[in-house]
């Protein structure tokens, strides 16, 4: 499995995880937001801001034929195609802008493109990495076509079956990709968290020796943080402003604070895997001495025997260790021991 850079960004198991905030329908079609959003996702922790990079003639067609209208099973249910993708397509003429905000603010954008004319738009905009949706898997034209820009690509892996996930890796690398993560998904909106089936992502590293992620629409951020510790190197999240809002996108999306938090928690979940390690930790080392010790309970004598009544196993730990009291018991005292005192070998015959 080998690591890769997205604009000099390390990818890989053995980096940081690399956070996606994906901003899609969420600007409600306001460049303000959309700007706000950018800024929202540097905020709140993320390391790249992604957009969605069509048009609504390029993905679909505006026809009122009922297979064009959305079927039964999602949020979006007895919606024209054309219509939902009209309302939440992000302005082609906004990207430049969007892109030299994320620049400013030392976060990474790229986009998701929909269709070959979208690639070489992103082209132009200097676009250091694309994502291939779920939904575009499938597209071997447009695969090929990201391939050969010779930029990393990340492709998400809802629906797909093992097939599928292998004819889209093997067109990405037969034309000139090098550095490609896949990203466990379940393209429903929101994602059960009883089909995650998480562990795929380990099959999926194995198989196609690639780091690998989760691009999650679950609810919350239990998620996220059970990924990472199974090995995430990239996790990708809806960022929205307020749910309350509105818009195509905005039920299954995270708010700036719990985006936030969802970051801190992987950050930390990722820093608590470690290592196997048995050695005392520093932050441990005050807490050694709250242990149980061997102590004078009563004074004793010097020449006096030990015994139950004078002696107990009691914090701190500044005595013996407890495991010797069979040992210490019946032993006499080789000087006066105040009650008090925490017993070392040198005080018994």
């Amino acid at each position: 499995m080998n690591s890769f850079e997205i604009a000099g960004r390390p990818i890989g198991p053995d980096h940081s995880c690399y956070l996606i905030a994906e901003l899609s329908a969420n600007h409600g079609q306001e460049i303000e937001t959309a700007l706000e959003l950018v800024r929202a996702a540097k905020k709140a922790g993320a390391d790249a801001i992604k957009l969605q990079t069509y048009r609504a003639d390029t993905i679909t067609l505006d026809c009122d034929s009922p297979v064009f209208r959305i079927g039964k099973g999602t949020a979006w249910e007895g919606r024209r195609l054309f219509d939902l993708y009209e309302e939440a397509q992000t302005p082609w003429e906004w990207h430049k802008q969007l892109f030299a905000e994320a620049a400013r603010l030392n976060l990474h954008c790229f986009s998701s493109p929909f269709d070959p004319t979208a690639v070489d738009f992103l082209e132009n905009l200097g676009a250091p990495a694309y994502k291939i949706a779920s939904f575009e898997i499938v597209d071997h034209e447009l695969i090929a076509r990201c391939a050969a820009t010779g930029k990393p690509m990340i492709l998400s892996t809802g629906m797909a079956a093992r097939e599928e996930i292998a004819e889209a890796v093997s067109v990405a690398r037969e034309h000139g990709c090098s550095s490609l993560s896949l990203l466990r998904c379940v393209s429903a909106y929101p994602a059960p968290p009883g089909e995650m089936n998480l562990s795929t992502m380990a099959d999926l590293s194995t198989t196609f020796a690639c780091p690998v992620g989760l691009s999650d629409h679950t609810l919350g951020t239990a998620i996220p943080v059970a990924a990472v510790t199974l090995g995430a190197s990239i996790i990708e999240k809806h960022l929205t402003l307020s749910r309350a809002a509105g818009g195509p996108d905005a039920h299954f999306s995270l708010e700036p604070e719990e985006f936030a938090l969802m970051a801190q928690s992987v950050r930390d979940a990722q820093e608590a895997i470690g290592e196997p390690s048995y050695e005392l930790t520093e932050s441990q080392t005050a807490s050694r001495m709250l242990r149980r010790s061997l102590f004078a309970s009563a004074d004793i004598k010097a020449g006096e025997t030990l015994n139950a009544q004078n002696v107990r196993s009691v914090r701190p730990g500044n005595g013996l260790a407890p495991k010797h009291l069979p040992a210490v018991l019946g032993k006499k005292a080789t000087q006066d021991i105040p009650l008090g005192t925490p017993l070392d070998w040198d005080l018994l015959e």
